[in-house]
């Protein structure tokens, strides 16, 4: 039947904590196969179960098969799962720990939890080279800023998951780690040559097809030098079937970022885009917010198999992938979420991301301040934040001292009425998020680093940041901006622990 098989190669999202009447009635009318969750969908792991069984119950009745149900659960300051979870460090952070067997770890880790809530799809781990600083979208996502750190971190972590059998991705194919753009909101184009790729981005996907890595996931990013026609990669032929299949030999699934970007939508319309990815030779394609588009899509799909646009062999194939794919990963959920002793070691693991990059942390004194901005959405991939807990509130009740707040992007007002608090202390410790990208920030740190008071700077996010640090002042790579983090980070400023970090880039 049609609709069976165009509804397996379709995976969509849906707002609430509940399946909604449009996702159920497209379920039933279009027999869709996949799922892709967000943390718009989760509450807690216990509500988060049910509803993994409940479009499990659905798509099984209306498909005949089980569901992929996906999630981009990578970790750090991408995670989806809530905190009643096991929520592990992000790449560049377990590559900062400097031992590969972490990053391994925390895929077992994150397994486990995924497996006890029912989820068994994972969008991870980014193998993009974030060899851009300037990147907005990527940063902390990936592991380093080289092929061969990269391709390291990720075959280890890789390990974790098949080994706990967990469907994963890496991603995106073939880089958006040299971007300046983000995919989200724009179209990027990256001008380099296939050698330039071989030696840096296509290197980790090489890696990749080589250890068994399940599943990629493509980028909507355009390298016109390799695609004449200038389509993104996720629609490019020569990039998915020549490169990716043919070239680096890749046999798994292929699957696309989310077809509702504006580089897809703005500049292609997602209906059209979907239906050039399986002509590429994408597996999967993601619609995963309009329910209107998630149906165009379908129908597009349908027009195009009937007029003969997209072959019914390579459907026939794909399918054939899809079902082996789902034999082997979709199974019941087991196990447990939130185990005190899984805790423990991620806690752990994620004390030994903390990496000195440069002078020594002063000693607190007897009147510390602890300055800084609350975290907020940085970029689409984030959560949206609003949060309770702040650095310099937490450190401050912690550390003991006082503290003050300052916005994402402080005005010069904010900027001097902060020196003016900072003045006459013992010590000072500031904290930034991404201030690379939101350069008052920066701004900021110059202007209290005129004090002199010993001084500590911790980047909540990109390191970057650090670039930017006062010579006499201490830079600390922390890598995300979560009370996980800022738990283990608290004995460190204290000089209670030692941070035994290492910088997995070049600042």
């Amino acid at each position: 039947n049609l609709y069976e098989k165009i509804g397996q190669r379709l995976m969509i999202g849906f707002p609430g904590l509940e399946m909604d009447e449009a996702c159920i009635n497209l379920i039933k009318k279009y027999k869709i196969g996949n799922i892709i969750l967000f943390r718009r969908n989760v509450e807690d792991c216990a509500q988060l179960k049910k509803l993994c069984a409940d479009i499990q119950t659905l798509v099984k009745a209306e498909t005949g098969l089980p569901a992929f149900i996906g999630i981009d659960q990578e970790g750090g300051c991408v995670t989806r799962l809530s905190d009643d979870a096991v929520n592990v460090a992000g790449a560049m952070a377990l590559a900062a720990t400097g031992d590969p067997e972490n990053a391994r770890r925390a895929a077992v880790l994150t397994s486990n939890e995924l497996h006890a809530v029912g989820v068994n799809f994972n969008f991870a781990p980014s193998v993009d080279v974030n060899n851009n600083p300037d990147n907005p979208i990527i940063g902390v996502r990936g592991f380093s800023d080289t092929p061969e750190m990269v391709s390291k971190y990720s075959a280890a972590n890789i390990k974790g998951y098949l080994e706990s059998d967990m469907l994963v991705t890496a991603k995106h194919f073939p880089g958006h780690g040299d971007t300046a753009q983000d995919s989200h909101v724009s179209l990027p184009i990256v001008d380099k040559s296939i050698d330039e790729l071989r030696k840096m981005e296509l290197a980790p996907f090489k890696t990749m097809a080589e250890v068994g890595c399940p599943a990629i996931m493509t980028t909507h990013v355009v390298f016109p030098q390799v695609e004449p026609q200038k389509l993104p990669s996720t629609m490019s032929r020569v990039m998915i079937t020549d490169i990716l299949k043919g070239e680096l030999g890749f046999k798994g699934l292929v699957v696309s970022d989310c077809m509702e970007m504006d580089a897809v939508k703005e500049y292609f319309g997602t209906a059209n885009g979907v239906v050039a990815a399986l002509g590429a030779g994408v597996d999967i394609t993601l619609v995963s917010h309009t329910a209107a588009l998630q149906e165009e899509s379908f129908l597009a799909v349908e027009k195009a198999l009937e007029e003969g646009k997209l072959s019914m062999e390579e459907m026939d194939a794909s399918i054939e992938k899809i079902v082996e794919f789902k034999k082997r990963y979709c199974v019941e959920a087991e196990g447990t979420w939130g185990q005190p002793e899984a805790q423990a070691e991620s806690l752990e693991i994620r004390a030994r991301t903390i990496t000195v990059a440069s002078g020594e942390i002063p000693a607190l004194g007897e009147n510390p301040i602890f300055m800084g901005c609350p975290l907020f959405q940085s970029g689409l991939v984030s959560n949206p934040e609003a949060v309770a807990y702040t650095f310099p509130g937490y450190m401050a009740s912690k550390l003991g001292g006082e503290f003050h707040l300052t916005s994402g992007d402080p005005t010069a007002e904010e900027i001097a009425a902060a020196v003016e608090k900072a003045a006459g202390h013992s010590s000072l410790f500031v904290c930034t998020y991404n201030g690379h990208i939101h350069k008052a920030q920066l701004d900021l740190i110059k202007a209290l680093g005129e004090l002199n008071i010993p001084m500590a700077v911790v980047a909540l996010r990109n390191p970057y940041d650090l670039k930017a640090v006062p010579a006499h002042a201490a830079a600390v790579a922390a890598w995300d901006y979560t009370p996980m983090t800022l738990e283990v980070l608290a004995p460190v400023l204290s000089g209670e622990r030692k941070a035994t970090g290492v910088m997995p880039i070049k600042l």
